[in-house]
């Protein structure tokens, strides 16, 4: 009989363990997936202050999405990289759960990575591949397509050199490469494709150069810091995506040192190829992604939250207006970017 009755309490003292802990993903009587923490990294699109300030209600956002999915993520820790590779290696990792990031960064890291979801921007105005037919005197304009691509322009400043080769595009002339050896650029890190891959291969197949022949580059760490010195005279030239001027115009004069308006200080001088849109990738190194129903659950539930008015003024900061779903094939004209890049420069 005692012998029975400590099987017993020990039966139930086991099952109230079981039931009263668990792993990170232990499911409850409801069917509820319990998440400890998702952790989500940001790359620099623009100044980390900024971007913390405009996703800090994201968090509650995806809580309360992915509760109606049945799973109850208890944390959702949300940083800002140092740069573009930084997000990279943390979705390497696995100290990432997901990263905001670009297709030239998404090539790199891709064995320890997979997209998720594919950003949607709206399309811009302006696509020609001739620099001049940008140079109309407006500041460029959203439209109400969108798109799940953008190309990367090369954008010249108020400095007397800028406006020197800005004068010379307008006027129908080439650029030389002396021309453009003479002035100063800021790009951004070698992993960012509107900040550095794309910009390269136009010098490539422009000139036989690349970023890393020029003279005088600064990098910077972010589109706004580059912005930020155009706009002071401290470079010539920046590199970046080509609606940049959208949301910089606004602030050009009262925050970023511009002595008159944005559009009659700057011109553009080079237009890319098309470039597919930056994402939202996962780690394969992550344990909570692995789970293809969880994945399944964050996807619909960023897709919901970017179709809200809320939502899409949380994922502005990106220059994003929705989400898509996306597959790693999507960037295989990235890889051959790549490629090619690495291949010429090997050849210098």
């Amino acid at each position: 009989m005692k012998k029975s009755i400590l099987l017993l309490l020990t039966l139930i003292l086991c099952f109230s363990l079981f039931t009263g802990c668990g792993s990170d993903n232990e499911e409850t009587k409801d069917g509820v997936q319990s998440i400890s923490s998702l952790k989500i990294a940001f790359s620099p699109y623009a100044d980390a202050d900024q971007i913390i300030t405009s996703t800090e209600p994201l968090a509650e956002l995806l809580k309360a999405k992915l509760l109606e999915k049945n799973y109850d993520v208890k944390e959702i820790d949300m940083t800002v990289g140092t740069n573009y590779t930084a997000v990279g290696q943390a979705l390497s990792s696995g100290s990432a759960d997901l990263g905001f990031i670009s297709g030239g960064n998404y090539v790199l890291f891709s064995d320890d990575c997979d997209v998720l979801l594919t950003a949607l921007r709206y399309s811009i105005n302006k696509d020609s591949e001739n620099p001049a037919d940008w140079n109309d005197g407006t500041i460029e304009k959203n439209t109400d397509e969108m798109t799940t691509y953008y190309r990367c322009i090369i954008l010249a400043g108020p400095s007397e050199k800028g406006q020197e080769l800005l004068a010379k595009v307008n006027a129908g002339e080439k650029l030389t490469w002396e021309d453009l050896n003479s002035a100063t650029w800021s790009v951004l890190n070698p992993t960012s494709a509107s900040g550095y891959i794309y910009p390269s291969l136009w010098l490539q197949e422009n000139y036989g150069k690349g970023i890393s022949d020029l003279a005088n580059v600064v990098q910077s760490d972010s589109h706004t810091t580059s912005v930020a010195r155009l706009a002071s005279g401290q470079v010539d030239i920046m590199v970046s995506y080509g609606h940049i001027r959208i949301g910089s115009a606004p602030i050009w004069t009262t925050e970023l040192s511009g002595t008159a308006e944005m559009v009659e200080q700057t011109g553009i001088i080079g237009v890319t190829d098309g470039i597919y849109n930056d994402m939202i990738a996962y780690s394969k190194n992550s344990d909570i992604m692995a789970d293809p129903d969880f994945r399944k659950a964050v996807a619909d539930a960023f897709i919901e939250i970017a179709e809200t008015e809320e939502g899409r003024e949380i994922i502005s900061v990106f220059s994003q207006i929705g989400y898509t779903y996306g597959q790693d094939s999507d960037y295989d004209g990235e890889r051959a970017a790549q490629a090619l890049l690495k291949e010429l420069e090997a050849s210098e």
